[in-house]
């Protein structure tokens, strides 16, 4: 036990260390974290690695999937559902079926059902390597909140085609229309019982006396609760977290103190890089093994599969991203739509985006060993080998060649977002004016106010750094000031909500502005000032 938790301990700082490689190499981290992976593989101490399903779907993914759905801006992700859906639904169905029909053509005794299993498996892309990638380079952000919210999505809904996929061929029985059924239910029960455990944590923070403490391990809690829930009564886990995520997500104003926000903020970041450290690590670890699980199927053979497939999917991707561009312009005839006509530059970098990861690896390993009947279970071990290698070369290539994509494709901003500068300056002066139009009201010839009036004037005026500056000395009308400014700070939090319901702003900004009036009401708690979360 205690050598195994060493050898964990070494790989989180062999980690630290290609990450900040990476950094200085300006390369996506999932992409060296992988190929440092592949690299330790091929050692005597890391060689018995081994990534096991239940792991990653019960230990890693609620987290992740609860992370994500918490930084994914609500607004963006309706205002781009059509597409997000698109991506993550048919698309992702599609290639499950082209999949399907191309290595049932290639492999020699790969069935149809089997085809539909390994559709199954790598039809997610995975998006947290895109989504670094294109955090790098100039990319409009509509881009990034497709990807984004596409990734929330589509592994659940290639996680129901896999497991039809192996129901069919465990009992050689598929039925179109009851598969079809249960499909729509265990999307939308699965998603259901996330809201509901959502409701349940929601009370929990709302009216039980909890302390901030108590609330970020509460945030721990919520996903994996979620993700149990909807499995016990196999659902969609997924859904589960992504629907009840999303919903504690929008109400994280009411629903945590700024104490609270602002500790849960550190500690999610750090266990996120943790643990896609530790996953995409973990994918590159696996080859020696996969490898060795070959059998009878020849290397050159499985690596020629694994390679075509791999191309399929590539450009699968990418026909069916001009295929989502071209049903939205003739979408657009009929019904209000975010962009009437996306162009071609957007489509070829989400089309790009397209690399797989852990999520199609755990799925693969949890193929079981054997059938009902006491047999090995049909090509497992090669069906493990061809998700290793379409990780690796989507991963690999697209990932590293992802950067040359966007420079010379140059996508266009295709929505009415203001500039960054212009919404630092909108907001700035809207809380300005809403501010001091509240200090004007307050009767009263405190000194403090005064100050603080006449600075607002000035912010209103230039859009400067700040609002005030204030005196530690205590004071009955410093006291009298602070509660004021503590007031203060409550109504800029409803400008800056009311402020978000715009188009034309990014909620990312309305965030940061969030977070700064956070940080201001620390100040006001340090000094013993007793306001109100």
């Amino acid at each position: 036990m205690q050598s195994q938790l060493f050898e964990y301990v070494c790989l989180v700082l062999i980690i630290l260390a290609l990450v900040m490689l990476a950094g200085k190499l300006r390369v996506a981290y999932p992409i060296v974290l992988v190929l440092g992976g592949l690299g330790l593989s091929f050692t005597a101490w890391f060689a018995d690695i081994v990534i096991k399903p239940e792991v990653v779907f019960f230990l890693f993914l609620p987290p992740l999937l609860y992370e994500a759905a918490w930084q994914t801006s609500w607004k963006e992700f309706w205002r781009w559902r059509r597409v997000i859906t698109g991506f993550a639904f048919p698309i992702v169905i599609l290639t499950s079926c082209v999949v399907a029909v191309v290595s049932h053509a290639l492999i020699p005794g790969f069935t149809l059902a089997l085809g539909f299993l390994l559709g199954g498996i790598i039809s997610p892309p995975d998006a947290i390597s895109a989504t670094t990638i294109m955090r790098q380079v100039q990319v409009p952000k509509p881009l990034v909140s497709i990807i984004e919210g596409e990734s929330l999505l589509n592994d659940a809904s290639s996680l129901v085609v896999f497991r039809f996929a192996l129901a069919a061929v465990l009992t050689g029985q598929f039925h179109l229309g009851e598969a079809t059924t249960s499909f729509v239910l265990v999307i939308v029960l699965g998603t259901l019982i996330g809201l509901l455990v959502g409701l349940v944590f929601y009370a929990i923070h709302r009216w039980l006396p909890t302390t901030p403490s108590i609330e970020v391990v509460l945030t721990l809690v919520t996903p994996y609760c979620m993700y149990y829930a909807a499995e016990h009564f196999h659902y969609s886990g997924v859904l589960a977290v992504v629907g009840g995520g999303l919903l504690l997500s929008s109400k994280r104003h009411v629903l945590l103190s700024f104490r609270s926000r602002l500790e849960g903020v550190n500690v999610w970041t750090v266990l996120s890089f943790v643990l896609n450290g530790l996953v995409f690590m973990l994918i590159g670890l696996q080859l020696p093994i996969t490898v060795r699980q070959l059998g009878s199927t020849s290397l050159g053979s499985a690596i020629s599969y694994g390679l075509l497939i791999s191309l399929v999917l590539i450009v699968t991707r990418m026909l069916s991203a001009f295929g989502v561009a071209q049903f939205t312009r003739l979408a657009s005839r009929f019904i209000t739509v975010a962009v009437a006509d996306p162009g071609w530059r957007g489509p070829v970098v989400i089309g790009w985006a397209g690399m797989r990861g852990v999520v199609s690896l755990a799925a693969a390993l949890s193929v079981p060993l054997l059938t009902p009947a006491g047999q090995p279970f049909p090509y497992r071990n090669l069906i493990l080998f061809v998700t290793f290698v379409a990780i690796l070369v989507t991963l690999v290539f697209q990932g590293l060649t992802l950067p040359w994509v966007i420079r010379q494709v140059q996508p266009e901003e295709f929505d009415n977002t203001l500039s960054e500068t212009q919404q630092e300056l909108l907001i700035r002066q809207t809380l300005a004016r809403e501010s001091l139009s509240f200090v004007q009201a307050q009767p009263g010839a405190n000194p403090y106010l005064h100050n603080l009036r006449a600075r607002l004037q000035l912010e209103l005026g230039s859009s400067g750094e700040g609002l005030a500056e204030r005196d530690a000395q205590p004071a009955g009308e410093l006291l009298q000031f602070h509660q004021l400014y503590a007031d203060l700070l409550t109504r800029q939090r409803r400008v800056l909500h009311e402020l978000n319901k715009r188009e034309n702003l990014d909620e990312d900004r309305i965030r940061k502005h969030l977070t700064l009036l956070d940080l201001e009401e620390l100040k006001l708690r340090e000094k013993q000032l007793p306001t109100t979360p």
